[in-house]
Parts: structure tokens; C-alpha cells; sequence
């Protein structure tokens, strides 16, 4: 008997990655869509096959045959995701939810308690950390197989699906690009991921930070930069000094130039070793002492074990390498804080801040 899946948002990122995950994972069905765009949520039902598209959320929580759902994936934009969440809460169903968990450290607050006192569980779509290559990594660091982790370079330099949209300045400046930048920019949508990653992989803290911004959209009212560093510092263990991570993201990368471009790369750094993921040529591999060994190339997200991995969360409570809403929060908080730290930096030194 499947588990009775509801979606919130019928977006880009539900269509080009839940939806086709959810329909491939066994014990899941999607039952019910919403979104307030009718167009967009038409369009999701009849793809998916799904019996109930709305723009009603009692609808949508009562399902199309009034029998509730089971549990509801929240792929919304960032600003909807606490109205989301918090809705889920008074119905007792777990969830989901995209990330950013939240826009600003009280929502992320309100979200985790009201789902706690649902007693029903919160958790968020870090897809990264299902992909093969975050896998690989976790384990050969757990391995030691690189020594001692001293740093990490992560870094995902992108234009964003550029700044105008189909890439010509005649058509105007573009929603999509505009709404991610005015949600709090790249740290904030995609430099979760990364913050995240680097305290999973090592199982260690950030204990402090600080960011700095390049302002690549000089003449646009953004709330962050569109070229952002992250600096993190991890929680010291017993007897070897603290790891350091540098976060690089950018949404400015050519974002007015014709032709894309873009870079993403993990480096991880030991006291014996490297390891290193570059997407763009297909390179994943281990440098130590023994010498250098070639890793299976893969993308560095997989939305089908998440959601596997969802799966057996709501029918056996084993919520393995799924990041619970608490991990979430604490990459979101220094995500903004990081983002408003460079704001504050715009045409002086950069700020620093701990936690």
C-alpha cells in the first residue's frame, strides 16, 4: 500500500526533480498538487497523472477522495515555505521542504517548533548528500583516508539562467533570476548545500564565519551580493586544530553574457591527501600516498535516493542521511548571515560573526 504524497508547488524544481522522483520511488504516490497558479499546476497534474491539482489548501489536504494525505513534500518558493509548513503542522503530516528552510531566523524557529508540537517530522531536501560523489566523500573522509581534514573548497559559479531573460537584454530582466536574487541570492538559495555538506562530511560544527560580496548587479536593490564568499570555521577536535571551509557562490558568473558558463567543484583538503570533484570535465578522485585513484563520476545531486531515503523515514522512522529540520536551520541562519555580512561589507572591509 503506497504512502499518500501531497506536493506544494508545482515550480521548476518539482517539475524537473521531485515529481519524476516521487513517481519512480517505490511506496510513494502522489495524490494531490498545489499551487495557486492555475496554469502551473495544471500542467503538473496532467504530466504526473496526479487526481487533484488546486489552489485550495483544505482540498489539498483532505485529498481527492477526503481520505488526507500522508505526508507532503514542500517545493515552494523560499517566501511560502513557513505558510507551507506551518499549514502542514496543524494537519499532523510530515514533511519535506525545500531549501532555504526559511527566509530569516524566526520562521525557521516557528516552522521547527509548530511541526514538533504536531509531533510529526520536519525535514529538509538537501538532495547533495544522496548523490554518490557526497557519499564517497563522507566515507574516505570518515576513512581517513586523506588524514586529518584541514579545509574544503566548495564552489558552484553560475549566471543563474543569466540576468535577462532567454538571455537578451530585450526581453527584459529575468523573473527567475530576479525572484532567486531578492529571496537573499546565491548563498542563501544554493550555498546551503555547500554549508551543509561540509559539517555532514566531517561531523563537525561551524563555529564561526564570516562572509564577503562582489556586487555584480550594481544597479539592481538586492538584499545580498551576486558573487559571495562564506569562511567557516569548524569545531575543533580533541588534539588537531580546526577545519576551515571557503564557500564560494555566485548567481554573476557571465550573468549578462550570451553564452553560459559555469564551475563546480569540491576540494577537500587533509593532512595526507586531497580529494577532488570537478564537474564540468567529469573529474572525481583520491590523491594520497598510495597514489592516485579514479572515483566514479556522477552529478552531484540524486532526488531518487532522497526520496527513497524519504520513503523509509515514513515507514520505518529511520531517517538515515536525511538532515533534519534543526541541521537545516543552522545552515539557513549562517547562510543569512554570512549574506548579511557581506551586504554590510559593500564598499568596505568585511564583518565577522560566531556562533
Amino acid at each position: 500500500m503506497s504512502l499518500k504524497i501531497g506536493v506544494m508547488g508545482c515550480g521548476v524544481v518539482a517539475d524537473y526533480g521531485h515529481l519524476p522522483a516521487l513517481a519512480r520511488t517505490p511506496g510513494l504516490e502522489v495524490h494531490a498538487l498545489f499551487d495557486p497558479d492555475p496554469v502551473r499546476r495544471a500542467a503538473a497534474g496532467e504530466r504526473f497523472g496526479v487526481p487533484l491539482a488546486t489552489g485550495d489548501p483544505d482540498a489539498f489536504f483532505a485529498g481527492p477522495r477526503g481520505e488526507g494525505l500522508d505526508a507532503v513534500l514542500v517545493a515552494s518558493p523560499a517566501p511560502a515555505h513557513a505558510e507551507n509548513v506551518l499549514a502542514c503542522a496543524a494537519h499532523g503530516v510530515p514533511v519535506l521542504c525545500e531549501k532555504p528552510l526559511a527566509v530569516d531566523d524566526a520562521q525557521g524557529h516557528a516552522m521547527v517548533q509548530a511541526m514538533a508540537a504536531a509531533g510529526a517530522s520536519l525535514h529538509v531536501a538537501f538532495c547533495y548528500r544522496f548523490s554518490p560523489v557526497a557519499q564517497e566523500i563522507k566515507h574516505l573522509v570518515a576513512q581517513g583516508a586523506i588524514g586529518n581534514v584541514a579545509a574544503l573548497r566548495l564552489i558552484y559559479n553560475w549566471d543563474c539562467h543569466g540576468r535577462y531573460h532567454q538571455r537578451d537584454p530585450g526581453q527584459g530582466v529575468s523573473p527567475y533570476r530576479d525572484g532567486r536574487m531578492r529571496e537573499g541570492g546565491p548563498m542563501v538559495d544554493c550555498g546551503t548545500h555547500q554549508i551543509d555538506l561540509a559539517a555532514w562530511w566531517l561531523g563537525q560544527r561551524v563555529v564561526a564565519w564570516h562572509g564577503h560580496g562582489a556586487w555584480t548587479d550594481r544597479d539592481a536593490d538586492y538584499p545580498g551580493p551576486g558573487h559571495i564568499w562564506a569562511h567557516l570555521t569548524h569545531a575543533a577536535e580533541s588534539g588537531t586544530p580546526p577545519a576551515h571551509t571557503a564557500v564560494e557562490m555566485s548567481y554573476g558568473y557571465g550573468h549578462t553574457a550570451r553564452d553560459a558558463d559555469s564551475s563546480f567543484k569540491y576540494e577537500i583538503i587533509g593532512t595526507d591527501g586531497v580529494i577532488v570533484y570537478d564537474r564540468n570535465p567529469g573529474r572525481f578522485e583520491l590523491r594520497n600516498a598510495a597514489g592516485t585513484t579514479g572515483l566514479g563520476f556522477h552529478q552531484e545531486k540524486d532526488f531518487d535516493a532522497m526520496h527513497r531515503a524519504w520513503a523509509r523515514l515514513l515507514t520505518t522512522g529511520d531517517r538515515g542521511d536525511l538532515a533534519t529540520a534543526q541541521e537545516a536551520l543552522t545552515a539557513t541562519q549562517i547562510a543569512l548571515a554570512v549574506t548579511r555580512q557581506a551586504a554590510a561589507g559593500r564598499g568596505a572591509a568585511g564583518s565577522t560573526g560566531s556562533g
